[in-house]
């Protein structure tokens, strides 16, 4: 758990990231009665969308599933070194800040390693995080259909076998029931601006 990512691969990751998200700037979903919560000033794109993955609790889930509140939607793994316990528990930390103005709201944890991520992995790392974040699992194929919807970026990098690590985007990304991807936040936005606009699009949308 105490390895870093080579400096080669953080370059990599880096450029990856910026090209999602120049992708989903200029592809962003939205409506008109959401354009006053929007970050951005573009819409109209197809981030997102259905979904067949496996639950935390061994079941077969498709996106309608375990979308029925506002929903945070993030693509990490639990072997991940600092970068995704910290989104985690930023998106965690939302949550809190949404339940205490009175705002259901939910967080989804999509393994990009499913290898080694089983149910009962996600299951213990999601419980530490928050009990409204769930871990969602699959067969290599499903969470690749999964990631490619969301347009992510991800990678396993070469060398040991049991301990590697995996290069990844690591937007997380808003997603209603009724509207699907409505917007997305970056790694320095802050629990209260997550919160600020995951408040915003629920009020618009109800």
């Amino acid at each position: 758990m105490n390895k870093i990512y080579p400096v080669a691969a953080i370059g990599l990751v880096v450029a990856m990231l910026g090209g999602t998200a120049a992708y989903v700037m200029m592809n962003k979903g939205g409506d008109d009665k959401f354009a006053s919560c929007s970050s951005s000033a573009v819409a109209g794109g197809d981030i997102g969308g259905p979904f067949e993955l496996v639950s935390e609790t061994g079941e077969t889930v498709t996106n309608t599933d375990v979308i029925t509140d506002p929903t945070l939607v993030y693509f990490g793994y639990t072997f991940c070194p600092d970068v995704c316990p910290l989104d985690a528990a930023r998106n965690a930390e939302a949550l809190d800040v949404l339940e205490e103005r009175g705002i259901n709201a939910n967080a989804l944890f999509i393994t990009i390693d499913p290898e080694r991520d089983s149910p009962e992995v996600l299951a213990e790392y999601t419980d530490v995080m928050h009990p409204r974040m769930l871990g969602l699992t699959g067969s290599p194929q499903q969470v690749k259909a999964a990631s490619q919807a969301y347009k992510t970026y991800y990678k396993k990098q070469a060398g040991d076998p049991e301990y590697y690590l995996v290069d990844h985007s690591t937007f997380t990304y808003l997603v209603l029931p009724d509207s699907g991807f409505v917007e997305f936040f970056r790694r320095e936005d802050s629990p209260e601006k997550i919160a600020d606009a995951v408040a915003c699009y629920a009020q618009a949308g109800s």
